[in-house]
């Protein structure tokens, strides 16, 4: 078994890697969709963020406005250290079960992919067998940023000087995979690892 993480900046094109990998037969724990399924109406996570931030983040059906908690806590490192400590246990928590599963269902072959984040900035790297750190050079981001998310450039600008630099993130990394060129060059730079990892 090989438990990994995969990381990278925002708008570094960390989704379309993690995609390729599981292609090739890996299993993907992804913390960004773990925290959003525990931001729904009825999880205790989310009663947490309300009580937390106040109940004028809930649209008319219940549901998170999500651009109106990032706009306080993008700007806010107080009340992003706050959020932290609310989601983090509790995404890592089911990653945990998700992992366990995994495990479970092929004791032999799994290879594990946790996708997180904020591998870097949560200090995790060294709780996993490797790490895959996804690169983009910082004018591709923000153009993907702009253009496939719709931020504004300044928006854009500000989510990735809240994160780790490319610099802490290559310290951490065991394989560094450059997602600023073609699919077809970044799909060869998985092939890759995959072999390396299942040789």
């Amino acid at each position: 078994m090989r438990h990994l993480a995969l990381t990278g900046g925002i708008g570094s094109g960390k989704s379309t890697v993690a995609q390729f990998f599981a292609e090739r037969g890996a299993t993907i724990i992804d913390a960004d969709a773990i925290s959003r399924s525990l931001m729904e109406p009825g999880q205790q996570v989310l009663a947490d963020v309300i009580e937390t931030f106040g109940d004028h983040l809930l649209d008319d059906t219940g549901r998170l406005d999500r651009q109106a908690l990032a706009s306080i806590v993008f700007n806010d490192d107080d009340a992003r250290q706050r959020l932290n400590a609310i989601v983090h246990p509790a995404v890592r928590a089911e990653s945990q079960r998700q992992r366990e599963e995994a495990l479970a269902a092929d004791p032999d072959h799994a290879v594990i992919i946790q996708d997180i984040p904020l591998l870097v900035e949560t200090g995790q790297a060294e709780n996993f067998d490797g790490v895959i750190v996804v690169h983009a050079d910082q004018p591709t981001r923000l153009q993907r940023l702009v253009e496939a998310r719709g931020m504004t450039a300044e928006d854009a600008r500000a989510r990735i000087a809240a994160q780790a630099t490319d610099e802490q993130r290559k310290a951490v990394a065991d394989w560094l995979i450059d997602n600023s060129g073609s699919l077809k060059e970044t799909e060869a730079q998985v092939d890759a690892v995959w072999k390396e990892l299942t040789s």
